[in-house]
């Protein structure tokens, strides 16, 4: 029991290391909306950096506003969007180091993994590729995720 405790207290204390940092730190984001914007306009920003650390928010594969027909090219716009957000950031798609993929239907899976590897020239980063049911207007995917200047 004992045992156990303190292996809990350690677990808590490392992860508190760890984001204590990242909570301490200045952020900048990248298309920024707030709670001040006139519109409705959806309540996030495209990416945030915290340190070397850039958060993409999830992102959909749309093609003025619609999903298009064609899964592939469905797949494609999603990671173009991935690349234009780093891009504004003044990064690459090399530069990923976690990507967390939602899919409406995991039988969709090969599609998008023989779109996705075409958008890296390296090592793949971390990755989860998540049945997730419905997505917003039917898309297949949203996908998000987090790079890292170093």
């Amino acid at each position: 029991m004992i045992r156990k405790t303190l292996s809990t207290v350690i677990l808590i204390g490392m992860a508190m290391a760890i984001t204590a940092p990242l909570s301490a730190q200045a952020r900048t984001h990248i298309n920024p909306r707030s709670v001040s914007d006139e519109g409705a306009p959806p309540p996030f920003s495209g990416a945030v950096w915290v340190g070397d650390l850039l958060f993409l928010s999830g992102t959909l594969g749309l093609q003025d506003g619609q999903v298009p027909e064609s899964a592939e090219e469905e797949a494609r716009l999603v990671m173009e969007s991935m690349k234009s957000m780093l891009e504004a950031a003044g990064l690459t798609m090399d530069d990923l180091v976690s990507v967390q993929v939602f899919c409406s239907d995991v039988d969709l899976y090969d599609i998008f993994n023989n779109v996705y590897r075409t958008y890296f020239t390296g090592n793949f980063p971390a990755r989860a590729f998540v049945g997730s049911g419905t997505l917003l207007y039917g898309a297949r995917w949203e996908v998000q995720g987090i790079a890292s200047r170093n």
